[in-house]
């Protein structure tokens, strides 16, 4: 009987682990379904992922359920914005709600590598408030499809931005590690957690508070579910060196709304650890710098915070007699005496206020003295701010610790006031506002590892008025290039602070200018490739003129001489106005514009140009672009002539992508000589004519468009030899021909082969009822296929009548209605860009209506701006659609 006990009972055991090892396989696809559907159906957003793995034992008794590659994106305000995307996300859910597949209470979860980006947008909307409201009838007795017993959660190596766009609020957490644990299905828990961050930033409007701080939090909060209330005490927050301790509450009175009462305290009272939220300074040796001196931490938030109030707070920071000196380097910086209170009494967001009333430190014997006062930062912004010193930056090494490398040398003089109203300023009310002085640097160098070349300043004099910034000297040198400038820029502190337009005209001139010289030496290959794939973002509320020459410019094998021209930076847009030089054996003219208006990744550009009198081999050697729309230039040698106009965007490592190039041009060819090209070569074997090898060639016209990585080249005529060449057709961009060649050959040039070659077409087409009759001279008609390089060819005798653009009518047809589906698919993108950065200025712009404050948080154009940007877009595609321009030098 026992063994009969134990014999089933190790049998009902081993079912058992069977099942458990097969239930992950058993069960996967129905909790795949169910994930997914009960995901997107009750938020508001796009939920998917890779995979999911169950497994019975990892947690048991608990089921271990893993998602793979899990990303969260917006809809509806925030469609496009990603709020989270996690490596991994590993839950622990009970064993029987997996089993019978509804009702899962989740226990834990954890998350591996997520990257959260958090927005709050101007109006107060959250792009985390994805929740779906429940409007279901369901019986109370009913389950619903998920239940959260939450017991523990982990984030490990997550990256967090936060933006509040309605108070210019960010905050970015790098190398975030957090734990919580707690009974959270109780009304009343302690949730103990520990929080570790690599490096974390802050900034408020234009002012960075913290940058690139490792942090530390340890904090257990007694938490009230039912008030939403969080309690603490003796929370203890390191900055790096800083230790800060904290206690009070914060309660959610929704998802934008928090009251919060708390304190904060340093207990130590020494200059050291405020010395280390110094990011250049605590990631050099800090461990083994000398301090001394007193600081002084302390503060409080009481009140509301939300998309309209602040709370109440008042932070000071106190530094008496404070110094630093590192064992290694001769002196020290001494004398730092600092006194900073950033307040606000009420919490309305006018009545912050930043104070420093008194900055002083000595560096080297050199006295340095300052203030900042900033008030009413959202209306009249009231600034009084002051510097005075002068420093030999030849002592700084003395006393900082710079990069391997760096070299610092010259002498800086700054002597500048400025107090009133940056609204005056605004308006271009100047009487109230003052502004004076004057800064200076003599005999300025600067080098390091990345530019080994450096630069010197022989002088630079800039002076301070309320209307702008004059530099009336400026001369120095870079690498082998030396240069002058002169200008003026406007509505500086404005655009600092206040994020309007910064306004100025710059005249530059250069010697001799190697934009090699510009590019960083990086012992990084990889970091150095990455680095320079990104695209270059136009800044936005730029409106600056520079009048640019050179008497030379040299990048890659180009060398410019004469380079004048004008170049404008507005609306996030980069103009190239009218820039004219002397180059490669020619003369060139160019006007162009790059923007990152309305595609940060993928930039537009536009390219116009008139060459004269260019050297075609080594301009096929400079220019990518004409390697892929002439790459018979290669095989040529003389000089050419050709305009053209082009638009499409930039790819990868900022080189065209030339599927989204669109335009049009000619092509004179002075004088050339054609040889060693594949598809005549062929041809003049075929034919047994030695002169189609070497083709001279002189005052040949052409006429091209391209779109969709094709070049359309419509009929031109050769004359050579006594011979007729009518040519036209396709190539692309990937080196594939498609044309049609019409000869008009004297049979006195063709040999015994080419003749018998002849003869043999005629016969062929007489067989097939079509008599021709041969004269002196043979009319021929060649499809050239294949590619360049292997060129494949269809000789036939060419039928009376039949012209050349007979023949490429379908090629042609087919090639204007891609452009033209092209040319739609662009309008259709931009305008749809412009559509939402429309919409998205029109909420700021309501928002600050209805609250009477000015939005200084928007980085994008004015909506005027944007218009006329959509209707330039706009009519430049239909333009290019349907052929209608004012003036165009390109075509017949």
């Amino acid at each position: 009987m026992v063994k009969k006990i134990l014999k089933y009972s190790g049998i009902t055991l081993g079912v058992l682990l069977l099942l458990l090892l097969l239930a992950p396989f058993l069960f996967r696809k129905q909790l795949v379904a169910a994930l997914k559907k009960g995901l997107n159906e009750n938020l508001a957003a796009q939920v998917d992922f890779k995979d999911v793995s169950l497994s019975f034992f990892r947690q048991f008794p608990k089921v271990s359920v893993a998602i793979d590659s899990l990303r969260i994106v917006g809809k509806g305000d925030f469609a496009g914005d990603t709020l989270l995307q996690a490596g991994r996300v590993e839950t622990a859910l009970h064993f029987w709600s997996v089993v019978s597949g509804s009702n899962y209470r989740i226990y834990s979860v954890n998350l591996d590598a997520p990257k959260i980006n958090a927005i709050v947008h101007a109006d107060g909307k959250a792009n985390w408030d994805i929740a779906l409201p429940d409007t279901s009838t369901t019986p109370a007795g009913d389950s619903k499809p998920f239940r959260l017993e939450l017991q523990r959660y982990t984030i490990n190596g997550g990256d967090i931005r936060y933006r509040d766009e309605s108070s210019g609020m960010e905050a970015v957490l790098r190398g975030l590690d957090h734990e919580g644990s707690g009974d959270f299905s109780a009304e009343h828990y302690k949730l103990q957690t520990k929080t570790a961050a690599g490096a974390v930033s802050f900034r408020y409007g234009a002012i960075p508070y913290l940058s690139e701080v490792a942090t530390k939090l340890d904090a257990d909060f007694d938490i009230d579910s039912k008030t939403s209330t969080y309690r603490f005490d003796k929370g203890r927050i390191t900055l790096n060196a800083l230790e800060l301790l904290t206690s009070g509450s914060i309660r959610l009175v929704n998802d934008s709304t928090y009251d919060m009462d708390l304190s904060l305290k340093a207990p130590s009272t020494t200059f050291r650890e405020v010395l280390s939220l110094i990011p250049s300074i605590y990631k050099k040796d800090f461990d083994k710098i000398k301090t001394a001196g007193t600081a002084k931490v302390e503060g409080f938030v009481k009140g509301v915070y939300s998309p309209t109030q602040l709370p109440a707070f008042d932070v000071k920071l106190d530094v008496a007699n404070g110094s630093f000196q590192y064992p290694d380097l001769p002196a020290p910086v001494r004398d730092i005496n600092l006194a900073l209170q950033v307040q606000n009494p009420d919490g309305g967001p006018d009545h912050t206020s930043i104070r420093v009333p008194q900055v002083h430190l000595n560096m080297g014997g050199a006295p340095i003295d300052g203030r900042f006062v900033l008030q009413q930062p959202l209306t009249a912004m009231n600034i009084d701010a002051a510097v005075k010193g002068a420093l030999d930056l030849a002592n700084v090494s003395r006393m900082v610790k710079l990069e391997a490398g760096t070299r610092l040398a010259g002498k800086a003089l700054a002597d500048v006031t400025m107090k009133g109203s940056v609204a005056a300023l605004q308006l271009k009310s100047y009487d109230g506002f003052s502004a004076g002085g004057t800064v200076r640097l003599d005999g300025f160098q600067y080098s390091s590892k990345e530019y080994p070349a450096g630069v010197e300043l022989q002088t630079l004099l800039a002076s301070f008025t309320p209307r702008n910034i004059t530099l009336s000297q400026l001369a120095g040198r870079y690498g082998k290039s030396h240069f002058t400038a002169s200008g003026t820029l406007d509505n500086v502190l404005a655009y600092v602070l206040k994020n309007d337009p910064l306004k100025g005209a710059l005249t530059f001139h250069a010697d001799q200018i190697d934009l090699n010289e510009f590019i960083p030496v990086s012992d990084d290959t990889a970091q150095s490739s990455s680095t320079a794939a990104a695209p270059f973002l136009v800044p936005a509320n730029l409106d600056l003129a520079l009048h640019a020459s050179a008497d030379g410019v040299r990048y890659d094998q180009v060398n410019l001489k004469g380079l004048t021209g004008r170049l404008a930076v507005n609306n996030q847009t980069v103009f190239l106005q009218d820039v004219r030089a002397a180059a490669l054996e020619g003369t060139m003219r160019i006007n162009g514009t790059y923007s990152t208006l309305l595609d940060k990744k993928h930039p537009d550009i536009s390219l116009s140009y008139d060459l004269q009198g260019l050297d075609i081999r080594k301009t096929f050697l400079a220019f990518n672009t004409v390697q892929k729309l002439m790459p018979v230039a290669q095989y040529m040698g003389g000089r050419l002539s050709s305009q053209l106009v082009v638009t499409g965007k930039l790819g990868a490592g900022m080189m065209p992508d030339f599927s989204s190039l669109t335009g049009k041009g000619n092509l004179l060819l002075i004088e050339g000589l054609l040889e060693k090209f594949a598809p005549v070569d062929k041809l003049a074997g075929t034919l047994g004519i030695a002169q189609l090898q070497h083709l001279s060639l002189k005052d040949v016209k052409s006429y091209f468009e391209f779109a969709n990585g094709q070049v359309l080249v419509k009929p031109f005529t050769v004359k050579v030899a006594d011979m007729e060449l009518e040519a036209g057709g396709l190539h692309g961009f990937d080196q594939s021909l498609a044309y049609v060649l019409n000869l008009k050959v004297p049979r006195a040039k063709m040999g015994a082969t080419a003749n018998n070659f002849v003869n043999n077409l005629a016969a062929q087409a007489a067989s097939r009822g079509l008599p021709v009759k041969l004269g002196e001279t043979v009319n021929l008609k060649v499809n050239v296929g294949g590619t360049i390089r292997n060129p494949q060819l269809h000789t036939a005798l060419k039928e009376s009548g039949a012209s050349i653009a007979d023949e490429l009518k379908t090629q042609a047809t087919d090639f204007v209605k891609a452009k033209a589906d092209s040319a739609r698919n662009t309008l259709r993108d931009s305008l749809n860009a412009v559509k939402k950065q429309l919409a998205d200025d029109a909420k700021k712009t309501l928002l600050n209506t209805i609250t009477g404050t000015k939005d200084t948080t928007a980085t994008g154009a004015p909506a005027t701006d944007i218009k006329k940007k959509a209707e330039n877009t706009g009519r430049s595609i239909l333009n290019g659609l349907f052929g209608k321009k004012q003036k165009d030098t390109t075509q017949h």
